[in-house]
């Protein structure tokens, strides 16, 4: 019930404010984003990979109103490159980009500039073994980001992208995905979409993805299964052994700061399990779709809250 409250206020200037001057939210924050930097974050990335996970590192950032922020949100993406490059970690370690943080709603030609910025990022991560994922917002959003996704895999096929079990329209874009042998990232949906085009009931998106998982694990692509529901990662294994899949077919990615037993756990067993990471300080919508997709996430930062007087 409070999913589409926290949703909104994460549009409330009002509430950005209110919350970044709280004294205990910095504490929190670091639960879910550990570092504002590419130097805060490198040893994060040592000492996952040392534990055998992989990662996925996003900098956070979607608020961009100028061609120049989103020039500038490429550049940080390239930087970060520079330093994976130092690290020699090849796929174990990819990236996740938000095209708005790109351009991509500027108005006319916000496509094309999302497209000309993200392009040498994918490029970059190319050069030195990994790849670039595609994160989905909301459902205005996914034609271009598709379209993008198609224009950037005719030179680099490795690029993935990720699909939204709530919304209608997944089972058909998954069918599409599965067929052209894409890498397609499957969460639940964090954003407030009306009942026009996404379920609402959490039983019926927990249906939604898997049917959306199956098909993805009967087709030609790489499935990322990104969810923290045990029940959810049961059928996954059970869908991947169904399909003959081998433990390097398809990975679990799931967020830092949630369930990291979990992560140790499926490492351990042998499955590719890869952890989505943000650092920076545009910090404010990402944390709050954290809150708002798990009321355990809102508990711990009220509890905090609390706790800090």
């Amino acid at each position: 019930m409070l999913g589409p409250v926290i949703l909104a206020a994460s549009r409330s200037d009002r509430m950005r404010r209110l919350i970044s001057a709280a004294p205990v939210t910095k504490q929190v924050v670091d639960r879910f984003i550990p570092g504002e930097t590419v130097d805060d974050i490198v040893p994060i990335i040592e000492e996952r990979t040392a534990q055998g996970l992989e990662l996925t590192m996003d900098v956070v950032g979607e608020d961009i109103t100028t061609p120049d922020e989103a020039r500038a949100a490429r550049d940080a993406y390239l930087a970060l490159v520079d330093r994976l490059a130092e690290l020699e970690l090849g796929e174990r370690v990819e990236m996740s980009v938000k095209l708005s943080m790109f351009g991509q709603a500027l108005g006319d030609g916000g496509h094309e500039l999302a497209l000309a910025n993200v392009r040498p990022v994918v490029e970059a991560a190319a050069a030195i073994g990994t790849t670039v994922t595609l994160d989905a917002e909301d459902h205005t959003t996914l034609d271009s980001m598709f379209a993008i996704h198609d224009e950037l895999r005719k030179d680099f096929p490795q690029t993935g992208c990720v699909i939204q079990a709530y919304l209608f329209r997944t089972e058909a874009d998954a069918r599409r995905l599965a067929a052209n042998g894409s890498r397609v990232r499957l969460v639940k949906g964090a954003y407030k979409e009306p009942a026009e085009v996404a379920y609402q009931q959490k039983h019926e998106i927990d249906k939604a993805y898997v049917r959306v998982l199956r098909t993805l694990m009967e087709g030609e692509g790489y499935p990322m299964i990104g969810s923290h529901d045990p029940r959810l990662i049961s059928i996954a294994q059970e869908l991947a052994r169904r399909a003959g899949r081998k433990p390097d077919e398809y990975e679990f990615q799931m967020l830092y700061g949630i369930r990291g037993d979990e992560h140790l756990r499926l490492a351990a067993e042998g499955h590719r399990m890869r952890v989505y990471t943000a650092y920076g300080t545009d910090w404010y919508g990402y944390f709050m779709r954290r809150l708002a997709e798990k009321p355990a996430n809102l508990r711990f930062f009220v509890r905090s809250m609390i706790s800090k007087g």
